[in-house]
């Protein structure tokens, strides 16, 4: 970012988004919004504390558990239908339905079939992650150069073989990339999940301070949930970075 013909430091967007924060906060405008200095040392005080730790736990439990599943269907999914017609023509109305789909109003119904508990609020990360890197992984695959896998099949690759040794690294950046996609939608998932399924975790935090009146608390838990999933989709964009010479070979 520029400002008056001088390069700014990153995240120095953020600094000024901030200041603006505290500036608002200070002159109590409105108590929904309190100066970002209390909040931060709201923060400090919670993060310790024995009902933080314990949601802290549940929500990472819960994402990772969808942020993994997500994974390990989504991919094999994605480069299925990347390489087979038949099968992109079956899955395909399906997938771009559900990727556009509400998919809050499911909610209800995963409660009527899986119950109120833990498993609820996995499914319902699933269903917000899985989407987008299923067809992330598809474009990818459809980007690999033929005489790639017709190569692979002249040296007697079977399908195995090629997918672990062709597709699956020549779709590296595409992959990576929804990976990244579907993780941030995974944290929104996991949130209305623990909020309209189980009271539990962050949800149960932002239920608790919302319904007190204590915004420097709920303002606090959501920066750290922010952070958190951050700093996640920044690790991921490098790593997307580093194999982004993988397209170049396809």
């Amino acid at each position: 970012m520029k400002l008056f013909g001088y390069k700014l430091p990153a995240m120095s967007s953020l600094l000024l988004w901030g200041l603006l924060w505290e500036i608002i906060g200070q002159m109590d405008v409105t108590f929904f919004v309190p100066p970002l200095s209390e909040v931060f040392v709201t923060l400090f005080s919670i993060i310790g504390t024995p009902a933080f730790t314990k949601a802290l736990s549940e929500t990472a439990y819960a994402f990772s558990s969808g942020v993994v599943i997500s994974i390990l269907i989504g991919i094999p999914v994605g480069i299925l239908m990347g390489t087979s017609r038949l099968v992109d023509e079956i899955l395909l109305p399906w997938v771009n339905m559900f990727l556009s789909a509400p998919l809050t109003a499911l909610v209800p119904v995963l409660m009527v079939l899986f119950g109120f508990g833990m498993k609820s609020i996995i499914i319902t990360t699933v269903l917000f992650a899985i989407w987008i890197i299923v067809l992330n992984s598809r474009a990818g695959v459809m980007q690999i150069n033929r005489s790639l896998v017709e190569m692979a099949k002249s040296f007697g690759a079977n399908k195995m073989d090629a997918f672990t040794k062709i597709y699956f690294w020549a779709a590296l950046p595409e992959i990576l990339g929804g990976v990244r996609i579907g993780i941030i939608r995974a944290v929104k998932g996991v949130i209305i999940g623990q909020l309209l399924i189980s009271i539990v975790g962050f949800g149960a935090l932002f239920e608790l301070y919302s319904a007190n009146f204590l915004m420097a608390h709920f303002w606090a838990v959501l920066i750290v949930l922010f952070a958190l999933a951050f700093c996640i989709s920044e690790i991921l964009a490098y790593l997307e970075r580093r194999v982004a010479y993988y397209a170049a070979k396809r």
